[in-house]
């Protein structure tokens, strides 16, 4: 068995050293207490995981964690190094129905998000439905468990359709999802979820901090359901770039470190009740986000635009200027530094293991 102490058996070494080292002095409020989280073993929350127990064994903090999880085998395998700290235990279940742990816990983590459900004869609001009741369970455990600040992962789709000649949105943007869109079904269930954390907040009086999460790119990223992993699994598999778009959508992308960075600073130092956008200000559009990820090719990937020219293009880019200006949270990482070390993740990741 690896010894975690030993950093060169871990290949998020040098990332989560980064999340050190931009978090110096804010973990002291986690010493010896005991946190539990939601979605610990999705993108967002596996990164949460592995920085925490990466900063739990550097700085000897002895924070116990309870991680949720549908599925504790597919975690063990995915982040083994986490999965088997002595810190963590897994707790199978889901959101909506997990059994509440034993004793206090003064930290929560809601990172937990209901998969997108298309709306059906029988289940119409299946998403929504499935989004607020994991909340309103989380919100029910932090209150019987004494829990004195909880972070949320709300998301930028609270702010609905992105006007094209807004260059990012501020958190204070009056804008919404369109209410006869089904579409718009996680978009509202995180707009219903952040009403409820400040009801709760406010009656029972456990600081929320809210973090809206825009897009990333990193290791443990799916290669399939987002543009930007698409392009690389296009390219690890030694085919053109496939664009399903026209290529002119807007987008923006901070890195899973610098992400970590932001969400641990949000929990315990960020205002209650006052959202903060997470991600990258800086836009590119996904024909150049295409030609960057062939950058890390060496520029020899092809790239093939299937989609229509004439269709309206999207934009989904934050105003960070909140989270700068109030904590201190910067893009530190480049995109194109970002591409690079997603993609060489994956390389290593896919690479056979020798025998010898």
């Amino acid at each position: 068995m690896h010894d975690w102490a030993n950093e060169m058996t871990h290949l998020l070494a040098a990332d989560l050293d980064h999340v050190l080292e931009y978090t110096a002095g804010i973990w002291e409020p986690l010493r010896r207490q005991r946190l539990f989280m939601t979605g610990g073993t999705g993108f967002v929350g596996t990164w949460l995981t592995e920085s925490l127990v990466w900063a739990n064994t550097k700085l000897d903090l002895g924070v116990e964690t309870v991680l949720l999880t549908r599925d504790p085998e597919r975690f063990r395998a995915k982040a083994p190094h986490a999965a088997r700290h002595k810190s963590i235990k897994l707790l199978r279940g889901n959101a909506q129905s997990f059994a509440f742990p034993e004793g206090e816990f003064g930290f929560v983590i809601h990172a937990a998000t209901e998969c997108h459900s298309e709306p059906t004869q029988e289940a119409p609001v299946a998403t929504f439905d499935a989004d607020l009741a994991a909340t309103r369970r989380v919100l029910e455990f932090a209150r019987q468990a004494g829990t004195r600040r909880m972070l949320f992962t709300s998301s930028g789709a609270v702010y609905g359709r992105q006007p094209d000649d807004l260059p990012g949105i501020p958190e204070d943007y009056p804008g919404a999802p369109m209410t006869t869109d089904p579409k718009s079904a996680y978009g509202h269930a995180k707009r219903a979820s952040e009403f409820l954390c400040a009801m709760y907040s406010r009656q029972f009086g456990c600081a929320v901090t809210i973090g809206r999460l825009f897009a990333f790119i990193g290791p443990h990223l799916p290669l399939d359901g987002y543009a930007v992993g698409n392009f690389i699994r296009d390219i690890m598999q030694g085919r053109a770039i496939q664009i399903e778009s026209d290529g002119t959508t807007v987008r923006s992308y901070l890195y899973a470190a610098d992400m970590s960075i932001w969400l641990w600073t949000i929990l315990l130092k960020g205002e209650s009740l006052r959202p903060y956008n997470v991600g990258s200000s800086r836009a590119i559009t996904v024909n150049a986000l295409a030609k960057a990820v062939a950058k890390t090719a060496g520029g020899k990937a092809e790239i093939a635009v299937l989609g229509r020219a004439g269709v309206p293009a999207t934009r989904y880019v934050p105003d960070t200027s909140r989270s700068e200006r109030e904590l201190g949270l910067l893009t530190r990482v480049p995109l194109e530094e970002s591409l690079k070390r997603t993609r060489e993740w994956y390389r290593v990741q896919a690479a056979p293991v020798s025998k010898d």
